[in-house]
């Protein structure tokens, strides 16, 4: 299940910062903090971890839209993943993820409207013999057709 948005502590932010500076190559090990303890990365913890690293702006929204696991506005109550890599794609896996956005009609990245569900694409699950896969949560399944989507929509709430 996803994480639980909380209240934004600039506080809470600032010992995040400051408990992981120390490490070698900390920025990864701060933005898993960061988003473990607000459900995302918010636009309050930008700056001071760009000050503790000396890194630009630019650079640390590079580094959050590069890695898919973190996001920077809050997500449902489940996020369910799907693989957009060629063997997923090359059985349908495009085709069915298009159908099922416009039937939710939402873009990727978005959540449904009772805030059950967010859908965000994913480059390989490791599947590829059981495409198309995706994931809910921490849950991988593979061989996944609109009936089987419904179902695990069903499941979260959607």
């Amino acid at each position: 299940m996803a994480h639980p948005v909380t209240a934004i502590d600039v506080e809470e932010i600032t010992r995040i910062v400051d408990a992981h500076s120390a490490l070698e190559g900390p920025l990864l090990p701060m933005l898993h903090a960061v988003q473990e303890a607000f459900g995302y990365i918010p636009a309050q913890a930008h700056g001071p971890i760009c000050e503790a690293l000396n890194i630009t702006r630019a650079e640390l929204h590079g580094v959050i839209t590069f890695y898919h696991d973190f996001r920077e506005k809050p997500a449902g109550r489940h996020v369910l993943k799907i693989c957009r890599a060629e063997a997923c794609q090359s059985v349908g896996g495009a085709n069915m993820a298009e159908a099922l956005l416009a039937k939710l009609g939402l873009d990727w990245h978005g959540t449904t409207a009772n805030g059950a569900v967010t859908i965000e694409p994913v480059y390989c699950l490791g599947l590829c013999a059981c495409a198309p896969a995706a994931m809910v949560d921490d849950r991988v399944v593979g061989r996944v057709d609109a009936a089987k989507l419904d179902r695990l929509l069903a499941e979260a709430g959607a």
